[in-house]
């Protein structure tokens, strides 16, 4: 089985997580600087065998589409342009930051480990990813 890789898209930086090749953990892999994310996919695409990307979809609590979703759409068609071999699933990210910022609390990160923006991408990027997982099964 190949990975699934999921994409919490910021409009500064994206956060990515993975499966393991029988996608049943997710773990959160990096955050990069949302302009070098095609050229970061590019590279872990021709390193690693991935089937299928997951990108957040920001929601209002109406289920209306959030403001930032708009950054998002030229994103997915440069993505799909790019890798029209990998299907792509939207998943509903209402919420991902405030669980990653619990989870960090949680896990018992310092204060100053929790300012850290990159982390909480990360690992919204996870949780994103794991809904999906929970949602396969």
């Amino acid at each position: 089985m190949a990975r699934i890789l999921a994409i919490d898209y910021g409009m500064k930086r994206t956060g990515i997580a993975v499966t393991d090749a029988l996608q049943i953990i997710a773990s959160g892999l990096t955050t990069v600087n949302t302009n070098e994310l095609l050229l970061f996919l590019k590279e872990y695409v021709a390193k690693e065998d991935v089937e299928l990307f997951i990108v957040g979809e920001p929601k209002q609590m109406d289920n209306t589409a959030s403001e930032s979703e708009a950054l998002i759409i030229p994103f997915l068609e440069k993505l799909q342009k790019q890798f029209p071999h990998i299907p792509m699933q939207r998943v509903d990210e209402r919420f991902t930051s405030k669980m990653a910022f619990q989870t960090m609390i949680d896990s018992g990160l310092k204060k100053n480990q929790r300012k850290n923006k990159a982390l909480v991408d990360e690992i919204s990027a996870t949780l994103i990813l794991q809904s999906y997982l929970y949602s396969k099964h």
